[in-house]
């Protein structure tokens, strides 16, 4: 008896898979292009240098006149206005007399500040920092490539979770070199969290689409990988556009009304779950595909 699927009017998804393919280099590759020609704006947390966070007590004087006063004392490399009257002044690494003398000198002409914080970070523990950081996402995606494996019991699956997983990566990676070089945005350690945690998240949403796969491979022996795969991406696709929503609400919320030492880091989040959103299901299942096909033709 000819098998037939109930309740869904199965979508051909696999038909436009160059489609989807083609529209994510349209991300990647100005990220890569960036990536190449401008690398990154590491923070003090892996160059080495300090934070020193500031709140003046009578007015909040402009960004371009705390550089004009501190240009003959310190080497100040970015300032970011944390409220209405705080900066965090970002330096290579200072020294108390060195803070001393800053502190004088924009007291002399703003009025009294108020020292909130000072963190020193050496350039010896920035370079470890990021040699742990690069560990943690190559231990990360092992993991997660061995995992998918063994509870898919198939090495396709492991594979292109991955390969959707640095998807992710790649675009999320070359939008904040982009931002680096335009808008002087920083990677830092909380840029670091947001990478690691779009990874779990874009494979966690891969999983959905794959769990579906391999249940409807149960139900329906006879149907070709292609229509399981439409299947499944036509069952779970408005389940992960929904999940998704709510937390790209609630990102955005925070990126509008949060505060400033945060907002990048949300930002990161933002693209990660938008790009892990989509490359669930048309670049991890599309990617399922080709492999599939690629490995049939050469038996």
């Amino acid at each position: 008896m000819k098998q037939t699927i109930k309740y869904h009017k199965v979508i051909d998804w696999m038909k436009y898979r160059y489609l989807y393919f083609a529209f994510s280099l349209l991300f990647i590759i100005p990220g890569l292009i960036s990536m190449a020609l401008f690398g990154f704006k590491p923070s003090v947390d892996f160059t080495g240098g300090t934070n020193w966070e500031i709140r003046f007590l009578k007015e909040k004087p402009a960004e371009t006149r705390i550089y004009q006063t501190l240009e003959n004392i310190i080497n100040v490399t970015s300032i970011i206005s944390t409220d209405r009257n705080s900066y965090i002044l970002k330096a290579p690494p200072l020294t108390s007399q060195q803070l001393s003398q800053a502190k004088k000198a924009l007291e002399s002409k703003f009025g009294p500040i108020e020292e909130l914080r000072e963190e020193t970070v050496g350039p010896v523990l920035g370079k470890e920092l990021l040699r742990k950081t690069i560990a943690a996402v190559i231990l990360a995606s092992t993991l997660i490539l061995l995992y998918v494996t063994f509870r898919f019991k198939n090495s396709l699956f492991g594979i292109s979770a991955i390969l959707a997983m640095i998807h992710d990566s790649l675009i999320l990676l070359g939008a904040f070199s982009l931002l680096g070089h335009f808008y002087g945005v920083e990677v830092d350690t909380l840029f670091v969290t947001a990478v690691l945690t779009i990874l779990s998240f874009s494979v966690h949403d891969t999983i959905v689409v794959y769990d579906r796969i391999r249940e409807a491979q149960r139900l329906y022996p006879k149907l070709s990988f292609k229509t399981l795969i439409d299947k499944a991406v036509t069952e779970t696709w408005v389940r992960s556009l929904n999940n998704s929503l709510t937390i790209i609400f609630m990102l955005l919320a925070l990126i509008l009304l949060g505060g400033t030492t945060v907002k990048w880091f949300m930002v990161a989040l933002l693209i990660g779950t938008i790009s892990g959103t989509y490359s669930s299901t048309f670049t991890a299942a599309p990617l399922l595909y080709v492999l599939y096909l690629f490995k049939n033709k050469r038996k």
